[in-house]
């Protein structure tokens, strides 16, 4: 028959996959599901569920090494872990340990990665039925955490450039962008995309009302006549960790009052200064945004001494903030 298409099934003997030197942090400790492993002994299935549909919650963790000190802090686990739980309450799955156990399991699995560098930790429970079909309700859930160094996410220092997403954030009436949820990470990496695919560094997303949201995946604050504004968390944003930290320093650190509330597009053209922040962010300054200058286009006063005073506390050098972090080693 013409136009006909044959096709041809070659039956072939695949060799494994190497099990170990295949990654970088192949030999790295994680914990699956109760046990401590190897991170190529964790073995995932192709048929996941999570994998296809994006059914899990996650976390992003820091720890802080302070060379001076040889120690490393674990920033704020308990917290993080609080939220995951509530997190995956949304997707309907349990979290089977408590955050105090999961607290122990972190310091553990970096004390035996020997954790000597600034280092990110990632909690995910996830749904790990192998089967094709989509719900969460009724289905077998699985938990992991491991490490990885991680330096800057995007730059602190001498400031970022960034644009106004074409991309709206995800409503929380869609997929609740205040749970960490796997699949709705799409929507933050199409935005990140679109902003360094153009030349910029960070993308800034509204909501779908038109109001400001967040970053790709970080939180905002703007400096206006000396009150830092931040959206507030029925704007579609993440409940981030980093910025109560933040809200708490700028108000018993600087003096100075925050306000949450809503905050349109134009009003950070005219701020006198900018910054996002979170988990991998940290605290990062935006000097420009759609190609205009914020405030005098350099890093503003109060965002560097908020850096200041925030980059000490994570690293176990202010007494008054040492109940942030949990040491590590000794």
């Amino acid at each position: 028959m013409s136009g006909a298409t044959t096709i041809v099934v070659v039956e072939t003997q695949i060799a494994p996959r190497p099990r170990t030197g295949a990654s970088r942090y192949a030999d790295t400790w994680v914990f699956l599901d109760g046990e401590l492993v190897r991170y190529h002994e964790a073995y995932l299935p192709p048929m996941t569920h999570a994998l296809h549909y994006g059914t899990g919650c996650f976390e992003g963790i820091r720890a802080y090494w302070n060379a001076s000190q040889n120690q490393l802090y674990l920033l704020q686990a308990e917290a993080h872990y609080a939220r995951l739980r509530r997190s995956a309450a949304i997707l309907r799955l349990e979290v089977p340990y408590s955050n105090e156990q999961l607290t122990r399991t972190t310091l553990e699995i970096l004390k035996r990665n020997e954790a000597r560098t600034d280092t990110y930790i990632r909690p995910l429970v996830f749904i790990s039925a192998e089967e094709v079909g989509v719900r969460l309700h009724g289905l077998p859930t699985s938990f992991l955490i491991y490490t990885a160094p991680l330096g800057e996410y995007i730059a602190t220092e001498g400031g970022i450039r960034c644009m106004t997403s074409s991309w709206r954030r995800v409503s929380d009436s869609a997929i609740p962008a205040r749970a960490k949820i796997t699949g709705s990470y799409v929507n933050s990496a199409l935005a990140k995309s679109e902003a360094q695919e153009n030349g910029f560094d960070e993308a800034i997303m509204l909501a779908h009302d038109g109001h400001v949201s967040e970053g790709s995946a970080e939180n905002l604050f703007m400096v206006r006549d000396g009150v830092f504004v931040t959206p507030s968390v029925t704007e579609d944003i993440l409940e981030g960790i980093t910025r109560s930290l933040l809200m708490g320093l700028i108000r018993d650190e600087l003096g100075l009052d925050v306000v949450e509330r809503s905050m349109d597009r134009t009003e950070l053209y005219g701020c006198d200064e900018l910054f996002l922040c979170g988990t991998g962010a940290q605290v990062s300054p935006v000097v420009e945004l759609d190609r205009r200058k914020i405030g005098s286009g350099v890093v503003g006063p109060l965002t560097k001494r908020l850096q200041e005073i925030y980059f000490r506390a994570v690293r176990g050098e202010e007494p008054r903030y040492r109940h942030w972090v949990t040491p590590v080693y000794g």
